[in-house]
């Protein structure tokens, strides 16, 4: 009996440490969605929601994935604050959005996706953090590899909707501060 209590107290604690919470509940990584997981939460509860815009062969973009996206702070704020979307910029299904079909556009060996390049202005850099507001409108792609304290002043910026108010310089002034 004591064996099996043993067991049964190793396999709960094996389970809780592996399962992505720590011992707070705290979830230790992002809660990636799907655009159509993001659309379907959108209607339920009003979110801003943060698109990761990357590619497989963009080497910056598996560097933020490494450092930026582990980061517990960064974790931490998008979770609560953010519908967290990855998106692949040559992802080849169709994706609805805003009352439209975006589709794959192939070109050379590679190619592109259509909501990529809309919600990145025509502007395809990867890595590309792209805001879109509660009522799914673009705010801001910023595209380029942001480092972990980076992030976290830029996501602070537009998820508390300091940008509505403050210029950028003046609210990054006032954040190194802190």
């Amino acid at each position: 009996m004591k064996k099996n209590f043993k067991f049964l107290a190793f396999w709960i604690s094996f389970s809780i440490c592996s399962s992505g919470y720590n011992a707070f509940g705290q979830n230790e990584q992002i809660n990636w969605l799907t655009w159509e997981q993001a659309q379907e939460l959108m209607k339920i509860t009003k979110k801003k929601m943060l698109v990761d815009l990357y590619t497989e062969w963009c080497t910056m973009c598996k560097k933020m994935d490494y450092s930026t996206f582990k980061d517990p702070e960064v974790i931490k704020y998008l979770n609560q604050n953010f519908y967290v979307v990855k998106f692949n910029a040559e992802d080849r299904d169709n994706i609805f959005f805003k009352d439209r079909i975006y589709k794959f556009i192939p070109k050379g060996s590679r190619g592109y996706h259509e909501l990529a390049v809309e919600i990145a202005n025509g502007q395809l850099f990867y890595p590309t953090i792209v805001f879109i507001d509660e009522d799914l409108n673009i705010v801001q792609p910023i595209p380029g590899y942001q480092d972990a304290d980076s992030f976290e002043m830029i996501t602070n910026y537009w998820g508390g909707n300091f940008y509505k108010n403050t210029p950028w310089s003046k609210y990054q002034e006032h954040y190194k501060k802190k």
